[in-house]
């Protein structure tokens, strides 16, 4: 299978375990990943906020690269995946953007873990597992930029969605549902009202662990950072001991898959998940 692959901005730096991993698993999986040439950050973090043409030009450049390509487009950053549908939606139908863009929506841009979800490729998954997680009690995070708006994510079930369970079922962990999963973990106010933020992640993690899981999965690096990294803070504010590693799907993928560079991603971790994965063998 060949894709065409926008990693973007996060992938390149703060999320970089994310790309390593998943560069890594698709290779096991006999999926080609073709990084599109010259591609642009997406504008997620402000540009949508400050100029609205600029956003959009940011997001419909990349997709006119792409679409020379002629593959579909994979997506693994929610924030890049909502900017690039966006994009996308309002090239073909807005008359505001009319003649702004030569994308003409000939090539799909598709979410990561819909991808890796496919039946064709959970099958392949299956019979290469060298490690399954078994007795690994895992919730599925989604967070909100990769399924809403749904008119503009086009996500087929916006409030309950599946895909990550779907992977965790093919990996042999034991899924943990829980309703939380779409619940938004505050990584857009970051800097400018960290007490929102920290309620909105002690909410989280505290319904998680009232859950049941001993961990979470996520493919949003703004959701990973702000969860893995605010934990600590959060279990001093609320004079609680909080532990649950906030792994990348792609991580836990390639774990099972038995890559030999699992222990690197998991390196980049502030909150160590290797204590977890000894306690369950793996």
């Amino acid at each position: 299978m060949k894709v065409g692959y926008y990693p973007g901005c996060s992938l390149e730096s703060t999320a970089a375990e994310y790309n390593e991993s998943l560069k890594e698993i698709c290779s096991m999986l006999d999926i080609q990943l073709n990084e599109i040439r010259d591609w642009n950050c997406c504008g997620a973090t402000s540009a949508h906020c400050l100029d609205e043409k600029a956003s959009f030009l940011l997001a419909a450049r990349n997709l006119e690269i792409a679409e020379k390509t002629g593959m579909d487009l994979v997506v693994p950053c929610s924030g890049c995946f909502s900017r690039l549908k966006f994009a996308e939606k309002n090239a073909l139908s807005n008359e505001k953007y009319k003649g702004m863009s030569t994308f003409r929506g000939s090539i799909n841009i598709i979410d990561m873990t819909a991808l890796l979800s496919g039946s064709t490729v959970l099958e392949a998954m299956e019979k290469k597992l060298v490690k399954p997680l078994k007795g690994m009690k895992i919730a599925a995070y989604y967070g909100c930029m990769s399924l809403r708006p749904p008119k503009i994510t086009d996500a087929p079930d916006h409030d309950n969605p599946q895909s990550m369970e779907k992977i965790l079922a093919a990996l042999g962990a034991e899924i943990i549902p829980w309703t939380f999963k779409t619940f938004c973990c505050g990584g857009s106010l970051a800097i400018t009202r960290t007490d929102i933020v920290r309620d909105q992640v002690n909410r989280i993690l505290d319904m998680a662990a009232e859950s049941g899981a001993e961990c979470l999965v996520t493919s949003c690096p703004m959701c990973q950072s702000n969860l893995d990294t605010r934990e600590d803070e959060v279990s001093r504010q609320f004079s609680r001991e909080i532990y649950i590693p906030i792994f990348y799907f792609s991580e836990l993928i390639g774990l099972a898959l038995g890559s030999g560079n699992a222990g690197s991603w998991f390196m980049k971790h502030q909150v160590d998940p290797r204590k977890l994965l000894s306690e369950k063998g793996l």
